[in-house]
C-alpha cells in the first residue's frame, strides 16, 4: 500500500522514521512519500520537503512566515493528490497537519494522526474539528485517552515512540575517548530550530564559568553546521557534537534542556535537568493567556507535579540557571529527581509504540 507521511520538525522525523520501519514489517509492499527529514529519508521512499524549511516557533514567527507556510501547504496538498495514498499519516505538527487533514478528508483519503495535538492544553474545542477530519487518532500520552473520551471520541493509546528509539540505542564505548572527556559532563540541548537555539544557547553557555570542573557538550542539530554554533561558544570547556545526543545523555551528569521532546528523552536516560524556554514576548503573552496547563515540560505534565524546574522568559538567566543546575548536580534535589524519574519510567511503560501504531494503520488502510 501507499503511505504519505507529514512530519514538520526533528522529533516528527524521528518518530516518522521508526513508524516507517514498523510499517515495512507489517506491509511488505509499503511505499512512501513524505514531508520529513534525514531519518525518514534513510528509510526509503521520496522526501518531498525537509522539515528544516517548515519549522517556525511561536505566534509571531508563524505570522511573519505565513507566505512560506501557505506555499508549503499548497505543495503538500498537490503532492498528496499526485500520490493518491491509501492512507495519510500525520505526525504531530498540528498547525499545519490539521489543515492537511481537512483537505485529505474532503478528497476521500483516509486520515490517521500519530501523536495527538495538545488540544488538552488550550482551545479544547479543536477536538470537534479533529473528530470531523481525522479517522483514527494514536496517542502517546496515557491521559489523552480519557481527555478525548470526555469529548465523545475514542482514540488509541500506543505507548511512547521515544521508548522505541532508546531501546535501539547502543552506547559508543569510545565516546569519552573520542571527545577527550576527562571531567564529568553537563549536556546542553538547545533544540533544533533556529529561533530557539539563538534564544537559549547563549543563556545555557553563560553558566559555564561557574562550573570549571565540568565539561559542557552542546548537542547540535544536523540542520546547522559547526560554524553556526561556534559563534556562540566563547570558552574552552565546551565541545560540540552532532548526531550524538543519546551517547551524550548516556554519560552526562546533568543537563540544561530546551522545553520540548528532549526533556522527556533526558528524563528517560535518568539525567537530572533544568528546563529552559524563551520565546518572543508577544508569543509568550498570547500563550499565557490561552494555555490552561500548569507546566510546559513533558516530564512534569506526565507526572502531574513539579519534577524538573522550568525557567521561562526572564527566569531563563545566568543566575537562576546556575542555581538550579547546582541543585541537580548533587544533594537532595538530585536524589529526589532521580526517584521521580523511576516513577516516570514505570508510567511510560515499554517500547513498541511504533509497531503497535503500524498494525493499527495497516488495519485502518485495509478497512
Amino acid at each position: 500500500m501507499r503511505y504519505y507521511l507529514v512530519a514538520g520538525e526533528a522529533s516528527g522525523d524521528l518518530h516518522g522514521a521508526n513508524l516507517m520501519k514498523a510499517l515495512k514489517l507489517e506491509d511488505s509492499n509499503a511505499g512512501f512519500r513524505y514531508y520529513g527529514g534525514d531519518k525518514m529519508k534513510a528509510e526509503g521512499g521520496v522526501l518531498d520537503k525537509h522539515y528544516a524549511e517548515m519549522a517556525f516557533m511561536g505566534f509571531t514567527e508563524v505570522v511573519l512566515n505565513l507566505r512560506t507556510i501557505f506555499k508549503n501547504m499548497k505543495a503538500c496538498k498537490a503532492a498528496i493528490l499526485a500520490y493518491r495514498p491509501d492512507v495519510l499519516v500525520l505526525i504531530d505538527f498540528p498547525g499545519f497537519n490539521l489543515k492537511i487533514a481537512e483537505f485529505a478528508k474532503a478528497q476521500g483519503i483516509k486520515v490517521c494522526y500519530y501523536i495527538s495535538p495538545k488540544v488538552w492544553a488550550w482551545n479544547q474545542k479543536r477536538v470537534l474539528k479533529i473528530k470531523r477530519v481525522v479517522d483514527h487518532m494514536y496517542c502517546i500520552l496515557p491521559f489523552e485517552v480519557d481527555f478525548y473520551k470526555t469529548w465523545g471520541m475514542d482514540v488509541d493509546y500506543v505507548g511512547n515512540p521515544l521508548l522505541d528509539e532508546i531501546a535501539l540505542f547502543r552506547p559508543d564505548p569510545e565516546f569519552k575517548v573520542t571527545y577527550h572527556l576527562e571531567k564529568d559532563v553537563i549536556a546542553l540541548l538547545p533544540g533544533s530550530r533556529k529561533q530557539e537555539i539563538e534564544r537559549l544557547l547563549p543563556d545555557m553557555l553563560s553558566v559555564t564559568a561557574a562550573f570549571p570542573n565540568y565539561h559542557f557538550i552542546v548537542a547540535a542539530a544536523p540542520t546547522f553546521d559547526e560554524a553556526y554554533y561556534r559563534q556562540f561558544i566563547k570558552t574552552e570547556n565546551v565541545t560540540l557534537v552532532f548526531a550524538q545526543t543519546y551517547n551524550l545523555l548516556y554519560i552526562a551528569k546533568a543537563a540544561i534542556v530546551a522545553s520540548g521532546t528532549a526533556t522527556l528523552e533526558t528524563a528517560l536516560f535518568h539525567v537530572p535537568q533544568v528546563v529552559v524556554y524563551r520565546g518572543g514576548a508577544i508569543s509568550v503573552a498570547i500563550a499565557r493567556a490561552l494555555v490552561k496547563i500548569r507546566f510546559i515540560s513533558l516530564v512534569n505534565l506526565i507526572m502531574d507535579k513539579k519534577v524538573v524546574t522550568e525557567l521561562i522568559q526572564q527566569d531563563c538567566n545566568t543566575e537562576k540557571i546556575t542555581a538550579e543546575l547546582q541543585a541537580v548536580l548533587s544533594g537532595r534535589g538530585r536524589d529526589q529527581m532521580l526517584e521521580d524519574y523511576k516513577e516516570l519510567s514505570m508510567k511510560m511503560g515499554t517500547a513498541g509504540a511504533s509497531a503497535r501504531t503500524a498494525r493499527l494503520i495497516v488495519g485502518a488502510a485495509i478497512h
